[in-house]
């Protein structure tokens, strides 16, 4: 019996999928039914109500950066569509930002190898540390996937040999946008004080 099959007057279907007599079924079982499928369905609803309100908001935000290419010649935000918004006295402000998921191409084979092969030169009185950090930067985290962030991390360190230079640029070349999430974010301001606060459309922050 399938989801949309009519339930029979007089009867409730478990988790297994089977009828049960209402009779059968527990005064507080039929409360505790009532009350999850009420709420569950308002927050059905709220989903909606949000998802219609962040792609209206971000159309809206889309028609204003236009009317001010149009009208200035200019653009109205930064790389990637990241943009800041005001208003005027200064008490809201709303930010768009792009978000890029990056993953690396098989370069980055080649730079843990031509890394390896810098940490074999420099055993001999090397710090321990930078195996360390090395290995975790290479090391698969929970979801199968290498840390973008520590693997990129490495370019920052300060060492000069031509290797782990070519390793570097290695991991330049490997790194591409596998994906783009634009997220839009509202605050206000307190007039007295200039703090700014979130306003939160997060059940959880609220």
């Amino acid at each position: 019996m399938n989801d949309l099959t009519p339930i029979p007057e007089g009867y409730m279907k478990d988790a297994k999928g089977h009828l049960v007599p209402m009779a059968n079924v527990k005064t507080e079982d039929k409360l505790e039914d009532e009350l999850v499928s009420k709420l569950c369905l308002n927050a059905l609803d709220l989903n909606e109500t949000l998802t219609s309100f962040k792609g209206n908001a971000l159309s809206e935000v889309a028609e204003l950066k236009a009317q001010v290419a149009a009208e200035y010649g200019a653009k109205k935000g930064g790389a990637k569509g990241n943009m800041k918004l005001r208003t005027f006295d200064g008490r809201f402000e709303v930010q768009v930002a792009v978000s890029d998921r990056l993953v690396f191409g098989p370069q980055l084979q080649a730079a843990k190898e031509l890394i390896d092969d810098c940490l074999v030169r420099w055993s001999e009185g090397s710090n321990e540390n930078l195996h360390a950090i090395v290995n975790d930067a290479f090391n698969v985290g929970t979801e199968d996937r290498i840390d973008t962030t520590r693997v990129l991390g490495l370019r920052r360190l300060d060492i000069s040999d031509p290797v782990w230079k070519r390793a570097m640029d290695a991991i330049s070349d490997a790194v591409r946008v596998d994906s783009s999430k634009t997220y839009i974010r509202f605050y206000s301001r307190d007039p007295e004080t200039g703090a700014r606060t979130a306003i939160p459309l997060d059940l959880a922050a609220v």
